[in-house]
């Protein structure tokens, strides 16, 4: 037995160096030499202080504000709480709060009732955490946020244009708008 236990536990020991130290250092070094910003999270910072994440989305309430998808993170972003909301299409409860989303969107962008809201507007993503919201969303919320800044709709859709991504690899997904580089551009452009 102890001709086998030493080569297990040697294997044991060389693996855990290799595979949970040497493996992990490596990697984390390459990425802080190659992309230091994206391996701390692209972090955004304003006078010094971190305010937030391009990954990581941030709920926005006022009006002046683009508004991100519902999220089903703990109480509504909270990063330690990540996940979906795990009902499918055919729970009624689901069903009835994706119906409060529906008329509480129309009613925050001065929609009609029959209008057509965007899905991610009234759905939460799986991870609950998405920074993005559709290109179709954000255009349907810059004349409520150019009507609460005061400025011309044309300025709002100028920067929506502008933080628009393409399809990642150009074929995965869709166009999406950051939501917290638009309003902070808006913030820098048209002033708080």
């Amino acid at each position: 037995m102890r001709r086998q236990l030493r080569p297990a536990l040697l294997a044991v020991v060389i693996f855990t160096l290799i595979c949970g130290l040497a493996y992990p250092l490596a990697v984390t070094a390459i990425a802080q030499l190659g992309w230091s910003g994206r391996a701390d999270g692209q972090l955004v910072e304003r006078d010094g202080t971190v305010i937030g994440s391009e990954l990581i989305g941030q709920q926005f309430t006022s009006p002046e504000y683009f508004q991100v998808r519902p999220s089903a993170a703990g109480d509504g972003y909270d990063a330690t709480a990540s996940s979906g909301s795990n009902f499918g299409p055919s729970n009624e409860e689901y069903l009835d709060l994706v119906a409060e989303r529906v008329v509480a969107y129309r009613v925050a962008n001065g929609l009609g009732d029959g209008a057509l809201v965007p899905v991610d507007a009234v759905t939460a993503s799986g991870s609950g955490l998405d920074p993005h919201i559709s290109v179709r969303n954000a255009r349907l919320q810059a004349p409520r946020v150019a009507a609460a800044r005061g400025v011309d709709v044309a300025e709002v859709m100028a920067a929506v244009d502008e933080h628009t991504t393409d399809r990642p690899l150009a074929v995965l997904g869709d166009p999406g708008v950051n939501v917290l580089l638009v309003n902070l551009a808006l913030d820098d452009m048209i002033g708080e």
